[in-house]
């Protein structure tokens, strides 16, 4: 099975509460999951990593064999297809997890897109933010 998973992760404040989101849609369009999380005190980065994982770790219990990534975080797309280094530790480590799920998952395209093109999962971080302050 073909689908598309948009995610997204931030933090009001840099590290501040923190929550991500993703939603995972079929090739044909049918919405497979959806979900917005908050996780704390958190950097932008790291929920914006943990938003991949969990929308990866998903994907993978759906027996998804083809995925494309969509991310407004350049860094995370960047990282994920090898072309930056990863400094952070806590950023290596769930690098190494999403990296470990997407293997699983088979093929996995990363692509990069601005934030006004990634609605849903941006919608569900600020309900998820909203809810637990």
């Amino acid at each position: 099975m073909k689908a598309r998973l948009s995610t997204d992760g931030g933090a009001r404040g840099n590290p501040g509460p923190a929550a991500f989101g993703y939603v995972l849609v079929a090739e044909n369009g049918t919405v497979l999951a959806a979900h917005g999380e908050a996780i704390g005190v958190a950097t932008n980065n790291v929920a914006e990593y943990r938003a991949l994982v969990e929308g990866l770790r998903k994907a993978a219990e759906l027996q998804v064999g083809e995925l494309e990534v969509i991310s407004d975080s350049e860094l995370v797309v960047h990282q994920m297809r090898g072309e930056w280094k990863i400094k952070n530790e806590t950023l290596r480590t769930l690098w190494a997890e999403a990296s470990d799920l997407a293997a699983r998952i088979g093929k996995v395209r990363y692509t990069a897109v601005r934030r006004e093109h990634n609605e849903l999962a941006d919608r569900l971080v600020n309900e998820a933010l909203d809810a637990s302050g």
